[in-house]
Parts: C-alpha cells; sequence; structure tokens
C-alpha cells in the first residue's frame, strides 16, 4: 500500500468497553481501513484500561496509566491523532494538553462545557495552529448528506420552519426488580449549561446548521425534570428564531417513554417539506406542495447518497449509527491528511471549534431563557 495509503495512527483517552460510545468509535475508525488504533488510556480504573486494550488489539506498552502519561509519550508523533472519548466534564483540560502538545484532536462532542472554554479553546487552537474536530455522528448519515444537497438544491423552496427532536426514555425506565436503571454518575450532575442540552441538543443545532446554513438569532425555552432523578433537567421544549425568517421547534428529553433515540427532522419550505427520522435512516420523506409524497431512499437515483464511498453494502442493508460514525472518520483522515501536509484543513463534512462554540451560545441561551421564562439573544 503506498504511504500515503496507510491507516493513520490513533489514539484514544477515554472510550473504554464499558462507556456509553467507547465501541462505537473503535468500530467506525477501522470500517474503511483510514485508522489503526495503536494506543490509548481508556479508562482511570486500571483493570478496565488494561481489558480495553486487549479486547482493541493495543499493546501493553502502549496502555497509559493517565491522560497526561499519554500526552507526554505520544507528543513527537507517535499518532496521528487522538480521540477524546471521556465524559463531557473532562474534556476541557485533555483537549488543551494535546492541543499544547501539537497532537491532532478528534473529540467526542459536546467539545466542552460552557462558552467561556470554549472560547478559551478557540485561542488556544488559533494560538498553536491545532488540528481541532468535534465528532457530530448524525451528519455522518448518507441520506442526511443526501437532504443536505435537496436542500441546497432549492427543491423545497424559501425555507419557512422547521421541528427538531431527540426524545428517548432513559430517565424512567426501570429494570425488572422496578428500580429506575441508573445512567453514568457524570450524567446525574447538571452545571453551567444541563448536561441533558450537551447530550443531545447539540446535535439538533448542528444538524439544523449543517443542512440549511441557518444561524439561530433568539430562543425561549421551558425546562423540567420528569424522570428517577429529581435534581436533573430531562425535558426540554424551545422555540428558535434564526436568521432569513427561519423558525422552529426543538423538543430534547429522556423522560418519554417509547423512545430509545427519537430523533426526527422536519424541514418545511415554501414548495416542499422533507422529513428524516434516524430510526428508519435510509430514506427521506418529501412532500410536495402539489399533493405528491414521495420517499427518497439509498437505493434510488440519489445524488450525493448514492457516492460510491457510502455503498459499502447494497441498498436494503441499512447503513446505520457504526457507518455514519465511518464516514466522519474517513472525512477527518483527508482532513487530518492534508493539516498535516500544509498546516491547513478545510471540509464541509468536518466541524471544529467554531461550530461548537456555536452550539454552546446557543445552548447557555436555551438555559437562560427556561430560568427567566424570556426570549434571550443568541
Amino acid at each position: 500500500m503506498a504511504e500515503s495509503l496507510s491507516p493513520l495512527k490513533l489514539g484514544f483517552i477515554g472510550g473504554a468497553i464499558d462507556s456509553a460510545v467507547g465501541y462505537a468509535h473503535y468500530c467506525a475508525c477501522r470500517v474503511d481501513g483510514r485508522w489503526e488504533l495503536t494506543t490509548g488510556c481508556f479508562s482511570r480504573n486500571s483493570t478496565i484500561n488494561r481489558d480495553t486494550a486487549n479486547r482493541y488489539g493495543v499493546p501493553e506498552n502502549k496502555v497509559y496509566n493517565s491522560w497526561q502519561e499519554f500526552i507526554e509519550a505520544e507528543r513527537n508523533g507517535g499518532v496521528d491523532a487522538v480521540a477524546v472519548i471521556t465524559p463531557t466534564p473532562a474534556h476541557y483540560d485533555i483537549v488543551c494538553g494535546c492541543v499544547e502538545a501539537n497532537i491532532p484532536v478528534i473529540c467526542e462532542k459536546a467539545m466542552v462545557g460552557t462558552c467561556s472554554q470554549a472560547e478559551n479553546l478557540k485561542k488556544l487552537v488559533k494560538k498553536h495552529n491545532s488540528f481541532l474536530a468535534v465528532s457530530y455522528n448524525y451528519s455522518g448519515y448518507p441520506i442526511i448528506r443526501e437532504l443536505k444537497h435537496i436542500i441546497a438544491s432549492g427543491a423545497l423552496g424559501q425555507l419557512l420552519h422547521f421541528q427538531a427532536e431527540m426524545p428517548q426514555e432513559g430517565y424512567l425506565k426501570i429494570d425488572r426488580n422496578g428500580n429506575p436503571i441508573t445512567p453514568q454518575q457524570w450524567r446525574l450532575i447538571d452545571n453551567e449549561i444541563p448536561t441533558l442540552y450537551l447530550d443531545l441538543a447539540v446535535h439538533l443545532h448542528q444538524l439544523i446548521q449543517f443542512l440549511t446554513g441557518a444561524d439561530p438569532i433568539e430562543v425561549v425555552a421551558d425546562q423540567q425534570s420528569y424522570g428517577s432523578f429529581h435534581n436533573v433537567i430531562d425535558n426540554v421544549h424551545c422555540i428558535c428564531n434564526y436568521n432569513n425568517n427561519f423558525t422552529g421547534q426543538l423538543w430534547i428529553s429522556k423522560s418519554a417513554i417509547g423512545y430509545r433515540n427519537g430523533m426526527r427532522i422536519r424541514i418545511y419550505g415554501e414548495k416542499a417539506s422533507a422529513e428524516w427520522c434516524q430510526m428508519e435512516p435510509e430514506q427521506i420523506i418529501l412532500c410536495h406542495n402539489t399533493g405528491q409524497r414521495e420517499i427518497i431512499d439509498r437505493g434510488c437515483n440519489v445524488e450525493e447518497a448514492g457516492r460510491p464511498r457510502y455503498t459499502r453494502f447494497k441498498a436494503g442493508h441499512p447503513a446505520g449509527y457504526i457507518e455514519a460514525f465511518a464516514n466522519l472518520y474517513c472525512d477527518i483522515a483527508d482532513c487530518v491528511r492534508d493539516y498535516k501536509n500544509t498546516g491547513k484543513w478545510n471540509s464541509d463534512k468536518v466541524f471544529g471549534v467554531d461550530t461548537a462554540l456555536d452550539g454552546l451560545k446557543m445552548l447557555e441561551a436555551m438555559t437562560k431563557s427556561a430560568e427567566t421564562k424570556t426570549w434571550i439573544k443568541v
């Protein structure tokens, strides 16, 4: 294999076998042979750390006991990039350390927990001319990228309004003995921006921005705690005004029984509307102002989703969550190569500190609005 096509060396900080998305990252980075996981500090628990390395095939001498030890050992070209997959509250210190060590970073959403942290990180990235990408995996679905193409073509006409939702049931689920199923402890602590916003609303903000190019101007929100953990926000509704007279509604929840991941995006234009649901990942429903109703999927004559890179399997074998992550890892690999060769990178499919900061500004405004019961500028 030519040197330029050899797999990039990837390290993990976090992402152990007991984490929420660690195994998804591991599978996704390997799907297309663009990355090789060579090293990591997977957990602060030494047993889980070593067990994860064994599961992922990482040699014992490349497993570190702390993220500080990882950075010190890998800072001089040991890895081409590091994926930071720890709980969100730990991101800031780790990402800052990697940036200062000139290690390219792939950070799980949300990048950090506050706008002030994001502003500081933006300055640090600029100072060191660093590479920092944030993994918004839902924008990696082929049919979401097809929807972006459809909207850009003008098929929906002038965009009018949208509804975006991501309901889940986790905070009301019980086990066979009738006891609440307890999530990871860090998810049960709300800080400046509640964890629910950082978990779910970041995806909706990024998807609306990705699909439409629109930016939020002002929001009014309401939040509740309905689940088993009464000190934690688990349900939020928000009305949003975007630029170009584009308006919308957001709903995020972890107290919506019947939804494991009910992400749904509906965008309404003057000529047509489009709907995508994460549980039906390969199809868009288009409704035209003529009354015609159309289903578009990867088996149709599609522009973006029909590209060879998205057809690992024939239509009828749905491309789902792992493949969406894998698409993102492919795009990030191209960006890392560009960065290593030129010191610059640019992509309309890979997002960094600016998108993360935009999202945090919106989440901060939503939080303030829910507390004050007023409209808040973003």
